[in-house]
């Protein structure tokens, strides 16, 4: 007797069914094999039964155990990030920054303004904090306004964390520097190079646009100040330890290829496109700045399909379709902490602001700047590891930001890729949970993933390709023997791979800096 297991499911036009089970394997079915299915009436041999099975959307017996244990081995690894309790930790070693930039997120203070520095001893704090989470391997990310302002505070950390590592039972400390290259020197570059720190820079296309809301305090051009500290950074860090993001203002929505192909030509390994977070100076001017999360996702679209044009003649991923194609595909947990349930915020990343004080994510540093520290988990000067990761306040917060239980999205086709951001909730709600039903967080991830499940039910074999050679060399999964299976979808299954690093826009993890 056939048995349903259970599963989410979605229409999609030309009279196809989406159907999404618990642990993410999906699977397109024609409607009127869907309702042989709720009807009970579909048969061990029709043509579909093997790969619904395969995929744990149908059984052939009552008491199916091994089905059983299949879904939960796979549903085991998607959560396997919660193994590697807060891995991805950030240092804002100082508010102050060189640029003034017309969105930036966290509100920048004057380049002279040193009270906003972080203390050398409250950075050795901060580290000794971070070597106590119970993660094998750590990732430290120092963030501003511009860290490079504050070179003792980096250099300090580094230095600290290298020489305390082996006792603390680490097997590996990362670091990140995250600036915008236009204050940085030949000294701090070399020290990268010394040190393995990998260089995150912020390129928001070309020059008018890179220009027109990165703008210096000392005045001139941003973007030939970056270009020639690009040449620079790369020539002594080494290009595969130099990478950039870019920030999606409503003036770049119609300039997508435009800013792919400046990434391209620049010599980039691929582009991450990113939406504009609403917070500091971004929410002040949010009407100038600002745009619908619909045109972003239509913009979006037109964006992947130009990196698929670039892609012709050259490896070169779209680094946020990357994260969700190996969601889809791949039975692997990713690090993107946005897209986590639980959510990431807190379990999978930290930030420590420059006074000590320690938030769940970027996001709740950003709403503290604008006056509300609702999501202060406590201080490293008068809080031990203990109170702050395993206090009321941090298991409040994860105990609602779970999609499965959150209103609009435990019965969405998408739940098992998709997450939810409290702190997003309360900025724009003032709750922690809410209906996530028509919110920007909603619209733009459920017409992205709507995109996406378009694109893959109907590929072509070089377009499939394309997209296993984005997930396998960008390190989400490092498959034996090439493409995982041999196919997707409808044609065959994901097969054994292995997930690599944080999936996140390498190296600086796709979280929001003041680069």
């Amino acid at each position: 007797m056939t048995r349903l297991l259970p599963f989410q499911h979605k229409r999609f036009p030309g009279g196809r069914r989406l159907l999404v089970n618990e642990c993410g394997d999906h699977h397109f079915v024609a409607e009127a094999v869907f309702e042989l299915m709720l009807a009970g009436a579909l048969s061990e041999d029709h043509p579909e039964f093997p790969d619904l099975q395969s995929r744990l959307f149908v059984s052939a017996e009552l008491n199916d155990g091994f089905g059983v244990r299949k879904a939960a081995a796979k549903y085991r690894s998607r959560k396997a990030y919660l193994r590697d309790f807060t891995s991805l930790h950030m240092m804002v070693v100082t508010v102050r920054c060189n640029q003034r930039c017309e969105y930036c997120q966290v509100s920048c203070a004057e380049q002279d303004a040193y009270r906003y520095d972080m203390p050398v001893s409250t950075a050795m704090k901060i580290v000794d904090l971070i070597l106590e989470a119970p993660s094998d391997s750590v990732k430290i990310e120092f963030q501003g306004g511009e860290p490079t302002l504050n070179w003792e505070a980096v250099a300090a950390a580094v230095r600290y964390a290298e020489e305390r590592r082996e006792k603390a039972g680490k097997k590996t400390v990362d670091f990140v520097l995250c600036t915008n290259l236009t204050a940085i020197r030949e000294d701090q570059l070399r020290f990268c190079r010394d040190h393995g720190i990998s260089v995150s820079t912020s390129l928001d296309g070309p020059k008018d646009l890179h220009d027109r809301y990165r703008v210096l305090r000392s005045k001139g051009s941003a973007y030939d100040l970056f270009r020639g500290n690009l040449a620079l950074a790369r020539e002594i860090v080494g290009e595969d330890r130099v990478d950039a993001l870019m920030t999606a203002t409503a003036a770049s929505l119609n300039a997508f290829p435009e800013i792919i192909d400046e990434y391209e030509e620049l010599g980039f390994g691929g582009v991450f496109i990113r939406s504009l977070n609403p917070y500091g100076f971004a929410a002040e001017k949010a009407a100038e700045l600002g745009y619908g999360m619909a045109s972003f996702v239509a913009a979006y679209a037109e964006a992947f399909r130009h990196v698929m044009k670039v892609n012709r003649r050259r490896f070169f991923p779209e680094l946020f379709a990357t994260i969700l194609l190996s969601r889809i595909l791949t039975p692997f947990s990713t690090g993107f902490v946005d897209l986590q349930s639980p959510a990431g915020t807190g379990i999978s990343g930290a930030i420590y602001d420059y006074d000590g004080s320690v938030y769940p994510s970027d996001e709740a540093r950003m709403l503290a700047r604008m006056g509300d520290a609702h999501f202060r988990l406590g201080n490293v000067h008068v809080d031990s590891y203990r109170e702050i990761f395993g206090g009321a306040r941090l298991k409040d917060l994860i105990r609602g930001a779970c999609v499965e239980t959150t209103p609009g999205c435990a019965y969405c086709a998408y739940q098992a890729y998709c997450g939810t951001d409290p702190v997003r909730n309360y900025l724009e709600s003032g709750g922690e949970v809410r209906n996530m039903a028509g919110t920007p967080f909603c619209v733009k991830h459920k017409g992205i993933f709507d995109f996406l499940f378009s694109f893959l039910d109907g590929m072509t074999e070089e377009e499939e390709d394309v997209v296993w050679s984005w997930i396998t060399r960008s390190g989400r999964v490092q498959a034996a023997g090439g493409r995982p299976g041999g196919g997707i979808g409808g044609r065959g299954g994901a097969g054994p791979g292995r997930p690599g690093p944080e999936a996140c826009p390498p190296p600086g993890d796709g979280v929001a800096g003041g680069v």
